[in-house]
């Protein structure tokens, strides 16, 4: 990833990416890989739980909000994927043999394919928390929920809810860990 590999310099400089490479790597999967199952087991429980409720044409803003929320998780995996090379081009970058080591071009364009990743995610996400928070809000305020929940449990705003809320912000969180370690190699890239 040097110009000139053979120079001491160039190989602590190596040797430092290659640390800093593998540790984030392995930092961003786990942040990535545990959020992200938090989430899909939320909101796995809220399709599960929504359907015993009964709450067919409850929420038509909230279908499309879960339906956002999974596509948001579903490009997550492709974070958590991109974390874990990070920790792959970590390791070969320690290979004693240079022509086992990845090109700065070849690098810099998994960087740049993980932060396309984890902000097409975050995006997703972002959309699906807004169509379920809107959802909720308008349940909330809307004239007839004062009376109408006394009689109609579909109006109530549950804890589930409010889990699904707590899913979404998971996964941006998580996609927000995988965006800054993205940028965070790209900087240490650029500058060597």
């Amino acid at each position: 990833m040097s110009e000139n590999p053979d120079t001491p310099s160039s190989s602590s400089n190596l040797r430092a990416i290659a640390q800093t490479f593998r540790l984030t790597g392995w930092i961003s999967f786990w942040i990535q890989l545990v959020l992200g199952v938090v989430s899909a087991i939320i909101v796995l429980l809220f399709a599960i739980f929504s359907q015993q409720r009964n709450a067919t044409g409850n929420n038509p803003g909230t279908g499309f909000g879960v339906f956002l929320a999974v596509c948001g998780i579903v490009i997550l995996a492709g974070g958590i994927y991109i974390a874990f090379r990070y920790t792959r081009i970590g390791n070969q970058l320690q290979s004693s043999n240079p022509s086992n080591r990845p090109r700065k071009s070849e690098t810099l364009q998994v960087l740049r394919l993980g932060l396309w990743i984890n902000l097409v995610g975050m995006l997703v996400t972002l959309l699906g928390s807004q169509a379920i928070v809107g959802t909720l809000v308008a349940r909330s305020i809307s004239p007839q929920a004062a009376t109408t929940q006394l009689f109609d449990p579909t109006r109530i705003i549950s804890g589930l809810d409010m889990l699904v809320v707590q899913a979404n912000i998971n996964t941006v969180s998580a996609h927000f860990a995988g965006l800054a370690v993205s940028i965070w190699l790209l900087n240490r890239i650029t500058r060597m």
